[in-house]
């Protein structure tokens, strides 16, 4: 059956971190004035949908997921007149703006956590999830996503309720049908009232608990996995066919779910072709690949091609025809790509992040780029714990440094330079002026050092650079169906170096190679020519010469063949 063609499956995705884009009015903090005056960058980098980390009002203990107004904006960033100038101004340039949607938890700011802890019997009290201690403690051993225990005592009620994330993170009660009735009407109204064009849905997939609320199996030696019972629930599926019958369906926006611990099959469930869900979701196999750990979600390794290129594969052969892949290497939790996947030494750094660029935007599903990501930026070297502002970061460092001594202070910020999400949020890099030019001011965290070689400014004036190079792979996918819609086929999967894959459709076939080393690699799919094949175009590559029979350290081709 014949791929059903949409928007959403053509688009590219640019991701926006607010806080780290672009300071208008000096006061380190980026601004939706910012982000208003870069759009044409994006526009002539050829984007067509930004994707805005949350701007709601927020007390900010998670950098804006922790909401307090779903239908407000946070003083930081400016206010509801700004977003709605840039909004207008993105339509005028032919761009769409998501919107972050955090709604399996709040901030406990937010007025009906404020009424909800008040008593028992408060109209607001089962918006959340309270439980009574047991023997004297926690109602069980689950352990929160961000260190420590999942359940907060509330002295004035004496009950405990639930955190996932952060204590001032308390999670909904979506068994309570008034919350889903609150929740679908503040989407409606961005959808219907401010004319937004989708939402990216943060850790959509833990909205439905599983309610006996069982111990976790214990990990590591301290609280239980609350994983298995809060991931992929029970109801969870029910819940998004309701929120796409009530809002989704009613409007022309694009959806992606955040899904953490998310399988094949339950990915099928939510971004089915039946459309009855989501568009499609981020799954984390990938990007959850980090060698041996030394301490929780903690390491400092790399895994190897071979485990990056299985999951992958395994996700474009198995979703084929059933739902849609989200293509992404970084985000505002992960680390740089190209210091994580790639190599960011002086001498490869723009070579590898073109390969990755390469493997990643020709393989089926909507490619997402990560503010940044376009100009090569890096990870950051954290000298000490000052450096960090990351809630993750800094309750780690608590857990494991301070209150059990089970990591030293060095191997600690040796995990955080590899994978802390601080990584993702320093500030954007405009130009070699102090600061990257993103303020006049402090930054609320500080700029990588490298921004005076590493900018934007440098990168619009070099045709080599790694912008234009994302420009012409996004313009690829525009002109090239077969690069949106064609069938996966995987290539020298026993390779420990290379990454190959082919696209078919219509009978059009682009064959992809990607050589992940720093060393040449023979490439039998290269053996017969160092030119083209015989009636084969060269569609992008980052050299401009080739070896016969063989890939250069970090080379992509990719060719055509009609």
């Amino acid at each position: 059956m014949a791929e059903k063609k949409t928007w959403w499956k053509e688009a590219v995705v640019y991701q926006i971190y607010p806080r780290s884009f672009s300071d208008s009015n000096g006061d380190g903090i980026g601004d939706l004035k910012g982000i208003t005056a870069h759009l044409p960058y994006l526009k002539k980098l050829g984007v067509d949908v930004i994707w805005l980390s949350p701007i709601y009002r927020s007390p900010n203990d998670d950098n804006g997921y922790d909401i307090s107004d779903y239908r407000n904006i946070m003083t930081d960033f400016g206010t509801m007149e700004d977003f709605d100038e840039m909004l207008s101004t993105a339509h005028s340039l032919g761009l769409r703006i998501v919107m972050d949607l955090v709604v399996n938890h709040t901030s406990d700011e937010h007025p009906w956590f404020v009424e909800s802890r008040k008593s028992k019997d408060n109209p607001y009290r089962d918006f959340y999830i309270w439980k009574d201690p047991k023997g004297g403690k926690e109602p069980n051993n689950w352990g929160s996503c961000f260190s420590g225990s999942a359940w907060q005592f509330d002295e004035a009620t004496g009950q405990y309720y639930l955190h996932c994330f952060s204590k001032k993170q308390p999670d909904l009660n979506w068994e309570n049908p008034k919350v889903r009735d609150e929740v679908f009407d503040m989407m409606n109204w961005w959808c219907g009232e401010k004319g937004i064009d989708g939402f990216r849905m943060d850790v959509i997939s833990m909205i439905s608990k599983v309610q006996s609320f069982p111990d976790g199996k214990v990990t590591d030696g301290l609280y239980g996995d609350l994983s298995p019972y809060v991931c992929n629930g029970p109801r969870v599926h029910e819940y998004l066919k309701e929120m796409n019958r009530r809002v989704l369906s009613q409007h022309d926006i694009m959806t992606v779910g955040e899904a953490a611990g998310v399988t094949i099959d339950e990915a099928k469930k939510y971004a089915s072709s039946s459309g009855d869900e989501l568009n499609m979701v981020f799954e984390f196999e990938h990007v959850d690949l980090k060698g041996k750990p030394i301490v929780g979600k903690w390491s400092t390794g790399r895994c190897s091609l071979k485990e990056l290129r299985a999951v992958l594969n395994k996700w474009q052969l198995e979703l084929e025809g059933s739902a849609w892949n989200s293509l992404f290497w970084d985000n505002h939790d992960q680390p740089r790509a190209v210091s994580r996947f790639g190599n960011d030494s002086p001498q490869y750094r723009i070579v590898s992040a073109k390969m990755l660029a390469t493997c990643l935007h020709m393989m089926k599903g909507t490619p997402y780029i990560y503010q940044g990501e376009e100009i090569g930026m890096t990870n950051m070297h954290f000298s000490s714990l000052k450096d960090c502002r990351d809630i993750e970061e800094i309750n780690a460092w608590k857990q494991y440094v301070e209150d059990t001594n089970i990591v030293s202070p060095e191997t600690m910020l040796s995990c955080f330079d590899a994978y802390g999400r601080d990584n993702a949020r320093t500030p954007m890099q405009w130009d070699d002026s102090e600061n990257a030019g993103f303020t006049t001011g402090t930054p609320w965290l500080a700029v990588n050092p490298n921004y005076r070689e590493i900018n934007c400014r440098a990168a619009l004036a070099d045709p080599d650079s790694i912008f234009y190079y994302y420009q012409k792979l996004i313009r690829l996918r525009h002109e090239n169906p077969v690069i949106v819609y064609g069938v996966f086929e995987p290539l020298l999967e026993d390779s420990d170096s290379i990454y190959a894959y082919r696209r078919h459709l219509d009978g059009r076939t682009v064959t992809v190679a990607c050589n992940w080393t720093d060393q040449t690699q023979p490439c039998s799919l290269f053996d017969a020519f160092g030119k083209n094949p015989v009636g084969a175009q060269e569609l992008i590559s980052n050299y401009s010469s080739h070896k016969a029979g063989a890939l250069q350290p970090y080379e992509a081709r990719v060719l055509l063949e009609e």
